[in-house]
């Protein structure tokens, strides 16, 4: 259950695999689309946190992901804008906020430390998916070289928080 909106995301990019194998390949609005929703997405469940949280350590990594999500947010706008195309919403997009949106009700309904396990335990699900989704199929099917080079920026930040999450999620036991 914690882990149902990571695997949520893995089954959206797995039928996004099947779908570009079939011929029908992710736009670079799609692309633009998905990635800011991934990043709002995690600003949500963050400033949640920020407000349940018990532990200082899981209110300093919530306060983290929203100060860098917001940063790789608002550089996508600024390129988007720049490039004058509009992201395009689709069914990765529409799935991946339905299901955040579910886990935000689940988490809201959780206390103390409960909760503090709970959301550290989903973002380091979250960031291997999202992860893997722009490793494996955002990054590839990207045909501008700068949104490519932000995919590949928001990567490397977003493997930092995995691995961030993956310590606070160790010192939580």
């Amino acid at each position: 259950m914690l882990v149902r909106i990571g695997t949520a995301i893995a089954v959206i990019c797995l039928s996004s695999s099947v779908a570009m194998s079939q011929g029908a390949k992710l736009t670079d609005p799609q692309i633009a689309h998905i990635a800011y929703t991934a990043g709002e997405i995690d600003i949500k469940a963050a400033k949640q946190a920020i407000g349940k949280a018990s532990n200082k350590e899981v209110k300093q990594f919530a306060q983290d992901m929203v100060r860098d999500h917001e940063a790789v947010n608002k550089q996508a706008l600024d390129l988007v804008k720049k490039l004058k195309v509009t992201p395009e919403d689709n069914d990765t997009s529409k799935a991946l906020t339905k299901q955040a949106s579910d886990k935000l009700a689940e988490l809201g309904k959780l206390k103390g430390a409960a909760f503090d396990k709970a959301y550290v335990a989903n973002e380091v699900a979250y960031h291997k998916t999202v992860n893997s989704a722009l490793e494996t199929q955002l990054i590839p099917s990207a045909s501008n070289a700068e949104l490519k080079g932000l995919l590949e920026t928001g990567l490397k930040i977003f493997q930092g928080h995995e691995q961030h999450a993956e310590h606070v999620e160790a010192d939580l036991k």
